[in-house]
């Protein structure tokens, strides 16, 4: 019965009560990729396993081969899943190395999870951070940043926030955001979870209000997923996962268009940049290879100022 309830942990997902076990699961992907050799890993996080817990950790320590049979299950529902967290990861730790290089002020990271690149990438100790996350987890993610730091970095705010539910532009705007500066926002494994509208909502509220040649990153999927007219298997399987543990995908983005992102206001607009294939982003640069979701992108938009 323990060993069920630990393969069961793992395979949920967050819920609106408690803190994520999706961001663990991610989490887990980026202490697996870590433990490789430098000359192989694609994206490094030395902190990653300190958001695991013993839980989760002891039924994979004492039970490997059932840990490994639980992984190849979940790559044979989804071809590649795993190669695609770590390319995620990979491209953006790169977009924010850029912006660092490039004047960043301000780094928003909205759904942060048990993100570290606050403290992790070099840099960043100058740069103004606010994570926003569900109340639960972000919880969780505190306690945890004390334990590993003995203190909170004077570099980053956490702001508890129920997107979707909450006002964001009001939560940020209370904690200090400052609309003037220049701001890269990553939204990281959130937007597909998302209603339609809410994920328009935020993208308005980013077009004007990040300051700047300010910037946002994050990651899509086709429409056809969360509709359920992909024609790959792993499309199905992949939305059927999420749907069982109680996170239906919500939004995607429809092959070949980009509407949802035209956002106009009295002073800014979305200017979208080409979208990057994560494969051909790793390749470049490692010799590693195997397989990534055939669908899975990354996009990048700059906020540019338009005429009135």
């Amino acid at each position: 019965m323990q060993e069920s309830n630990n393969v069961k942990a793992i395979e949920m997902g967050k819920t609106s009560k408690g803190p994520s076990k999706t961001a663990e699961t991610i989490a887990m992907v980026r202490v697996g990729e870590s433990r490789r050799p430098e000359d192989e890993r694609i994206c490094y996080d030395p902190y990653a396993i300190r958001f695991i817990s013993q839980e989760v950790l002891a039924f994979a320590t004492c039970n490997p081969e059932k840990y490994r049979a639980f992984l190849a299950q979940k790559e044979r529902l989804v071809p590649g899943a795993g190669n695609s967290i770590v390319a995620r990861v990979r491209y953006f730790d790169d977009v924010v190395n850029s912006s660092i290089g490039g004047g960043l002020e301000q780094l928003v990271i909205l759904g942060a999870g048990y993100d570290t690149r606050a403290y992790r990438i070099e840099g960043l100790n100058n740069v103004r951070i606010f994570e926003v996350d569900q109340p639960a987890t972000q919880k969780i993610k505190v306690e945890k940043i004390k334990e590993i730091f003995g203190s909170l970095p004077g570099h980053v705010t956490y702001v508890p926030v129920d997107i979707g539910v909450d006002k964001l532009s009001q939560r940020l705007l209370e904690s200090g955001y400052d609309l003037s500066r220049k701001t890269l926002f990553i939204v990281e494994g959130l937007f597909m979870y998302l209603p339609p509208g809410t994920v328009d909502e935020t993208l308005s509220f980013i077009a004007h209000n990040s300051g700047r040649s300010g910037a946002i990153v994050f990651d899509y999927i086709p429409e056809s997923v969360v509709d359920g007219t992909c024609e790959l298997e792993a499309g199905r399987n992949w939305q059927k996962g999420v749907t069982d543990v109680g996170e239906p995908f919500l939004f995607g983005i429809k092959r070949g268009s980009l509407k949802p992102f035209s956002h106009k206001g009295d002073s800014r607009t979305l200017r979208t940049l080409p979208a990057k294939i994560t494969r051909r982003h790793i390749s470049s640069e490692k010799t590693r290879t195997g397989k990534l979701i055939a669908f899975y992108r990354s996009l990048m938009l700059w906020l540019s100022k338009i005429a009135n």
